[in-house]
This record gives structure tokens, sequence and C-alpha cells, in this order.
């Protein structure tokens, strides 16, 4: 065989290995994204609970709220979905609820975001609309709906 030829090959499979490892990379960040989305929705499902409970124990309505965590739901859905399409379907990796739980408080080790440090004296949060009492990890007010 000739030098060039050689050459010429190994720079073709050098190529494809880029590539491959380019393509799994993205796979990678985009499985970490799937995970980051399933524990966003994950706590925006808790809130909704949370919130729907504590309205029907006061016997009270808040209609317009409860749509917002319903269309906030539908979007990390649809996002959810968007990514999983945009993988080959055997490599979404499922995860349980408890790796989801995991990723929620920040304790998972795989491919999820840094979370981020929050002051302790952070602790009494409150609406920066109607200056109610919220709890640190309100997506919305429970009072006047507004969004954290």
């Amino acid at each position: 065989m000739d030098f060039n030829k050689i050459k010429e090959m190994g720079l073709e499979y050098a190529e494809k290995g880029r590539n491959a490892a380019l393509d799994l990379a993205e796979k990678g960040r985009t499985q970490a994204k799937i995970v980051n989305a399933q524990s966003k929705l994950y706590k925006a499902q808790r809130q909704l609970g949370a919130l729907v409970y504590s309205l029907a124990k006061g016997n009270e309505e808040n209609q317009p709220l409860v749509d917002k965590y319903i269309e906030m739901i539908a979007n990390i859905e649809q996002e959810l979905s968007d990514l999983k399409a945009s993988l080959e379907p055997d490599t979404v990796i499922e995860t349980t609820f408890e790796d989801t739980e995991e990723a929620a408080d920040g304790t998972a080790d795989a491919a999820a975001e840094p979370a981020e440090e929050k002051p302790e004296d952070d602790k009494a949060k409150t609406c920066p609309q109607c200056g109610a009492p919220v709890s640190d990890d309100a997506l919305f007010c429970n009072k006047c709906g507004a969004q954290l």
C-alpha cells in the first residue's frame, strides 16, 4: 500500500471518530436536558397538587393560578416530548421517580446541572407583588398568582 493511501484512510477514520464523539456528546447534553426537564415537571406537578390541596382546605378558589400551573406543566411536557423525539428511540434513558426526586433535590450526580446555592437567610421569601409569604421553591404566589 502507498503511504498517501494509508494517510488518507487514517484521516478518514479520524474524522469518523470525531463525528461519532461529537454526536455522543450532543446526545449526552440532550439526556441532561431531559433529566432537568423531568425534575422541573415533577416539581411543578408537586406544587400544583399542594396548591389545589391548600385551596380546597381553605374552601378557596383561584382558577387562574391553577390554570397557570397546568399551562406550565403542559409546556414542560411538550419540551420533554421534543427532547425525546430528537434522540433515537433506543438512546432515551427513562428515569424512575427516585431519580427524578434526587434531581429535583439536587442530589443526583448524573449529568444534572449544578444546583444554585442560596443564602441561609433567604428562608422567608415573599411575593414581590403582594408581599405574601411563599415557599422557596414556589413558581407562583398562592395569594395573587404572580410569577416568582
